[in-house]
């Protein structure tokens, strides 16, 4: 059909933390650097491919060393050039930050993010706050997350020696980013379930945004909000001040 648009090849992409944040995860900054333990890789037409450094014995290591974490922006970058696009979920304000700085390709990862799908970036953009995964993958109705854990959890297995428990749940986390994406352009709306527990959607006639395109879009009216909410600006004042 004219105007539309050819759907795209996604990769997506999460990590998991090493460093434990007590309480407001949202002041994560003031604790870094966090480290990496993995991370997940997972193309629209592939399975999902997992990272992480290992011990002299064979066995993962506490932390991804620099140069694995290299390896991963690397891959990143050769897979955009490949014709993918890589896709995250808050990994314009938070994956990408974080692996800037263990990689030490703060460049690179700030052109990967840019030209990225950020679904959460995305919803900040238009609706001046952001939604959990979770409730996204609820509101077009998906299964959502397996397995009884939370990422604020990861850390504290995986130093436990529980890794399979983690790269689970961190390819879980990936898959489940390539299911909401494809679904909502299916749907063409985005939904999730708020914090009341109603259904509530948002049209997305032209698909996912990525960072550069989504920060084109105007601001959004946040009057009605009585907390303030995430702004553009904060979610990528990493890209600005490194």
């Amino acid at each position: 059909m004219p105007g539309e648009s050819i759907p795209r090849k996604y990769l997506a992409f999460d990590i998991e933390t090493a460093k434990e944040v007590p309480g407001d995860f949202a002041q994560w900054r003031t604790h870094r650097p966090l480290g990496i333990i993995c991370a997940a890789t997972c193309a629209s037409d592939a399975e999902p491919k997992l990272w992480h450094s290992t011990t002299q014995a064979g066995k993962p290591a506490a932390r991804m060393t620099r140069p694995d974490a290299a390896q991963l922006v690397s891959y990143l970058s050769t897979m955009t050039s490949k014709g993918y696009t890589i896709l995250t979920w808050n990994g314009a304000s938070f994956d990408f930050d974080v692996l800037a700085e263990e990689s030490a390709s703060l460049d690179e990862c700030k052109t990967i993010a840019h030209d990225h799908v950020d679904m959460m970036f995305h919803l900040v953009c238009m609706m001046g706050f952001g939604v959990k995964l979770q409730k996204a993958a609820e509101g077009v109705g998906l299964p959502g997350k397996a397995g009884g854990m939370s990422g604020g959890e990861a850390p504290t297995l995986w130093a436990a020696g529980e890794y399979e428990k983690v790269l689970t749940y961190v390819a879980q986390d990936v898959r489940l980013a390539l299911q909401v994406a494809a679904e909502c352009e299916k749907r063409k709306e985005f939904a999730w379930i708020t914090a009341k527990g109603s259904r509530s959607a948002k049209p997305l006639p032209r698909g996912w945004k990525t960072v550069r395109e989504a920060l084109a879009m105007p601001l959004p009216d946040t009057s009605w909000m009585t907390t303030k909410g995430m702004s553009r600006e904060d979610c990528l004042a990493w890209m600005r001040d490194g």
